[in-house]
């Protein structure tokens, strides 16, 4: 992090004065259904600055930067630019002024090339009849080049990673002179690698002038990218203050009106017996030059009350050992896997949820959740069959299943049979776990269980995480905050280019030996065919 301190330095040191104001907001109030978003808020961004927003999932962060893109067009208030009353009747007339936004789920078309993306709806044509790809592709890629992207501006945008699509999303906004950025959630999907080359592409769009507004539940990256920051709670406006003259409790107080660190950790009882044990676990995959090992070597035990951090860089293997403990790995496994000392065949996810293990995937939307289906049919998803009767689907005690689910992990919703797609991050992720206790597992093990939800889920998510270790439950969880690891775990597993680096103790662990440990060091050689 140390590059991106310096660039909060800079922009700190060259934060512009009011004058220089390009975008306000002023008395703006927003609803819904007679249900208030936004309520009397303010917000100004200047020249050249990178201004965090932020909040708690609700808090009305989205409301108004749709109503600053155009998105929604009824509400109260004045959106001024360059001190200008504006009003926007759609997305295209807030381009035109030089807004632009990014939103989370990227907007691109797979199967079109960068060029493509980058100039899609606004395609340079020969005699206003033709599409000139050429003409595209060459603008593409001076465009690229100016912003120190390596990308082919004939790439198919469905084979590049998801960094690299964020970062065409960041030039078809600017192909677009775009004076004002919304990034929303930019670096939910990246590697640390890859939020290094983002945030050096921001402080260089920051010096040139462009004014971003920077909305990241993640404290500590915006503590080093913004020069100001911006609270909502509640649909008001909490604060707005320089950030150097802000610390992260502070910043989470004005969030969710309460310490997010104090947490009923230290109340954990002792550790139980073994609950499962894992000895010189592999994985191979296949690819076109054959048969890759992804992991190796990898051994561990859990007891009982236990909670085993994961941590390592992205690909390191973190995600294949929980997916090769639950049989759900593509690929051949080895080694051995036993519960309380005995030998555990473990071929699919139905063999692992017998035997009494869990995951919790790290992506919700597409492997957690039906997002459509409600939340009863969610939670009693595992267990259909075996609370049927005669082949028929006990709708009642799918229904005890899913309120005992909502009372005991305080998911916060209408009803049990609202779509689970409408709730919030954190109460989503608290009906996937939901649904696996459900099938009273002995082992959960948790796939970046805060991922993509706000400060006050977190703590929510990890007093759950604790009381369910108070109960007895064998825990193993992947972060790749390296502060909530910490916060988290008895032991840190930590990985390296798929295999175990070392384990360590709640005493020995912090952020620097975690790092020292999960540095690359050598390639897995491949196993033979």
């Amino acid at each position: 992090m140390e590059h991106s301190r310096s660039l909060s330095s800079q922009h700190n040191a060259a934060a512009p004065d009011r004058s220089d104001t390009v975008l306000s907001a002023e008395h703006i109030s927003k609803s819904f259904g007679g249900i208030a978003a936004l309520t009397d808020v303010g917000f100004n961004l200047r020249r050249g600055e990178v201004h965090a927003l932020m909040g708690e999932n609700g808090a009305g962060k989205s409301t108004l930067m749709k109503i600053l893109s155009g998105v929604y067009t009824g509400y109260e208030g004045t959106v001024r630019i360059d001190g200008r009353p504006v009003s926007f009747a759609g997305v295209r007339d807030a381009e035109d002024a030089g807004i632009a936004i990014i939103h989370q789920e990227l907007n691109l078309v797979p199967e079109l090339s960068v060029a493509d993306n980058i100039f899609l709806g606004r395609e340079k044509l020969i005699a206003g009849l033709i599409v000139d790809r050429k003409a595209s592709s060459r603008a593409a890629a001076a465009l690229l080049q100016r912003l120190g992207i390596e990308l082919d501006p004939e790439a198919r945008v469905g084979s590049l990673r998801v960094g690299e699509q964020q970062l065409v999303e960041i030039a078809k906004a600017l192909s677009m002179s775009a004076r004002i950025l919304i990034m929303d959630e930019p670096t939910s999907a990246l590697s640390p690698a890859e939020c290094q080359r983002l945030f050096r592409i921001i402080g260089q769009l920051a010096e040139s002038g462009v004014a971003i507004v920077y909305i990241s539940h993640r404290i500590d990256e915006v503590m080093h990218l913004a020069g100001r920051v911006t609270v909502f709670r509640d649909g008001r406006h909490v604060l707005t203050e320089p950030m150097a003259e802000l610390d992260e409790n502070a910043i989470i107080s004005a969030m969710v009106g309460r310490d997010l660190l104090a947490s009923s950790q230290d109340e954990r009882g002792p550790r139980g017996k073994t609950v499962l044990s894992v000895s010189n676990l592999s994985l191979a995959k296949s690819d076109r030059q054959g048969w890759r090992a992804v992991i190796d070597g990898v051994s561990f035990d859990l007891a009982a009350g236990e909670i085993l951090g994961i941590g390592g860089l992205l690909g390191s293997g973190r995600t294949e050992i929980l997916e090769a403990i639950f049989g759900s790995s593509d690929g051949r496994t080895g080694g051995e896997i036993r519960l309380d000392g005995a030998p555990a065949d473990i071929r699919s996810p139905r063999d692992a949820r017998r035997l009494g293990i869990a995951l919790v995937t790290e992506d919700r939307k597409t492997q957690g959740l039906h997002l459509q289906a409600s939340i009863t049919d969610n939670v009693a998803l595992p267990l259909v069959g075996a609370l049927a009767r005669f082949g028929i689907r006990s709708i009642a005690g799918e229904q005890g299943l899913a309120r005992h689910a909502v009372k005991a992990l305080g998911i916060r919703c209408g009803t049990i049979d609202q779509p689970a797609g409408t709730l919030s991050g954190g109460n989503q992720q608290k009906v996937v776990i939901g649904k696996w206790l459900a099938t009273r597992p002995r082992v959960l093990l948790l796939d970046e269980p805060t991922r993509g939800i706000d400060v006050g889920a977190k703590r929510e998510i990890y007093d759950l995480i604790f009381k369910l270790a108070r109960d007895g439950l064998a825990i193993a969880v992947i972060s790749s905050e390296l502060p909530e690891l910490l916060h988290l775990s008895d032991r840190i597993l930590v990985m390296a280019d798929g295999r175990q680096t070392g384990i360590l103790s709640r005493e020995a662990a912090s952020e620097e030996a975690i790092m020292r440990l999960a540095a690359p060091r050598r390639t897995i050689s491949r196993p033979a065919a």
